[in-house]
């Protein structure tokens, strides 16, 4: 027994070893799948039609047609959206560092007394092609110029000749008060072109870049849509991770399937924190508020878990909408992207948490129709997200803003081109 016992006891730290082994083995697996650090990289997916302006844009854009290499930790398999992180970085002080751009802030008084405001940052060098360019942005759902990624895509705007102006969604700014009882809503365009108005009016030189993120991709390319006088002096617009119809999204958007259900509780407290915010001016007894709003809505409103219930009980009632379903289909630009004519890229990601994949047959089908418009859809970027840069800590500017900006000046040198050539065949004609 004693000989058999130190026979054995050799072996036991090769046993001990051999846990070790696997223990480091599934730490290193847990690492590579939580992190993604295999997942494929391939260049965007391209929908688009055959034209003189496609050709120009893939010659003139090399991030379409070059591998979108992301390795930051949020961004896959969680897939966690930009407001996310961003809460994160807020209350651990982890995560992006982005840079803090100084503008002015603008404020409108609309027709119904609403106080609509939007920011200015002013260019901090000279345009491409030396003209006067404004870059009009409008965010993601109950965002503002303070957010994170706004922050970071206007300080690059302005390092490459763009002058910014960015809407802050009615309600959104914790220190600005309503003064009517009214928020911002899916697709309500009225503060957006009253900051249009006002930069056309401001700066009657300049031409626009229409810029929208998430929600605000629906508001932007409902506004350019809804007539032809909203796109005089637009050079192009650009729609990046909408969902293009909520009537459609809503079933997806209650599914677990990669944590949407969770994202769309999430974003309703948001939702609901900034309604209770200003409650005294939407519910208060001297507020003249729209009649179907009743103290019975307030009640509703605190036991909401989804943006479809507070859509429902209070944010389609300000608009008077009868029932929701009317207010998805009236306030979805999925009615006015036919009526784009102005050059339209249409930005996704393919594993966007909150855009399900059967609504990209909508951008697909447009896009393979009309030759102003191209989809680009990477594999991977989330929701806003598009990191790049080391695992732990991705580089402030990402994927997104790098195409954006781009795009926006690959279509003015295109519109400059098309210029020059128009002015000489004027000088022949003259000429002749």
């Amino acid at each position: 027994l004693k000989m058999s016992a130190i026979l054995e006891t050799p072996e036991l730290p090769a046993v001990f070893d051999g846990v070790k082994l696997a223990a480091v083995a599934a730490v290193l697996y847990v690492i590579v799948r939580c992190l993604n650090l295999k997942s494929p990289t391939a260049p965007p997916e391209l929908i688009y039609q055959d034209s003189a302006l496609a050709r120009f844009l893939l010659k003139s854009c090399p991030l379409l047609t070059k591998e979108y290499l992301h390795k930051f930790m949020w961004l896959n398999p969680a897939g966690f959206s930009v407001s996310i992180e961003t809460d994160l970085q807020h209350f651990t002080g982890f995560g992006v560092r982005s840079p803090h751009p100084y503008g002015l802030r603008k404020y409108l008084t609309m027709p119904d007394g609403a106080t609509a405001t939007f920011d200015l940052f002013e260019p901090r060098s000279e345009h491409c092609i030396g003209e006067d360019v404004t870059m009009v942005i409008c965010p993601g759902i109950a965002n503002h110029s303070e957010k994170q990624y706004i922050r970071t895509f206007v300080d690059y705007a302005q390092k490459n000749g763009y002058r910014c102006a960015v809407l802050n969604h009615l309600g959104a700014l914790p220190n600005i008060e309503l003064t009517s009882p009214r928020m911002f809503t899916y697709g309500c365009t009225w503060e957006f072109g009253a900051m249009v108005n006002y930069i056309k009016k401001t700066y009657p030189q300049t031409q626009l870049v229409v810029v929208g993120f998430s929600l605000g991709g629906n508001i932007v390319c409902k506004y350019v849509g809804e007539s032809q006088a909203n796109q005089e002096r637009v050079l192009c617009c650009v729609s990046v991770c909408q969902g293009y119809s909520a009537l459609r999204a809503q079933e997806t958007f209650m599914q677990w399937d990669q944590c949407r259900r969770f994202y769309n509780f999430l974003m309703a407290d948001n939702m609901k924190k900034i309604i209770l915010s200003h409650r005294h001016v939407l519910f208060g007894d001297n507020v003249k508020k729209p009649q179907s709003l009743s103290d019975a809505d307030l009640s509703k409103l605190y036991t909401a878990t989804s943006l479809m219930q507070i859509d429902d009980n209070v944010m389609r009632k300000f608009h008077g909408y009868s029932s929701l379903k009317e207010y998805y289909e009236e306030e979805s630009c999925l009615h006015y992207l036919q009526k784009i004519y102005v050059p339209l890229l249409l930005v996704n990601a393919a594993d966007d948490p909150l855009v399900h994949e059967s609504l990209l047959s909508i951008p697909r089908s447009l896009s393979e129709k009309r030759e102003n418009v191209m989809h680009v859809l990477p594999l991977h970027g989330g929701h806003l997200g598009f990191f790049e840069g080391s695992v732990l800590f991705p580089e402030p500017l990402t994927w997104m803003d790098k195409l954006v900006v781009q795009y926006a000046n690959a279509i003015c040198q295109w519109e400059k081109t098309k210029s020059q050539c128009s002015d000489t065949e004027q000088a022949v004609s003259g000429q002749e």
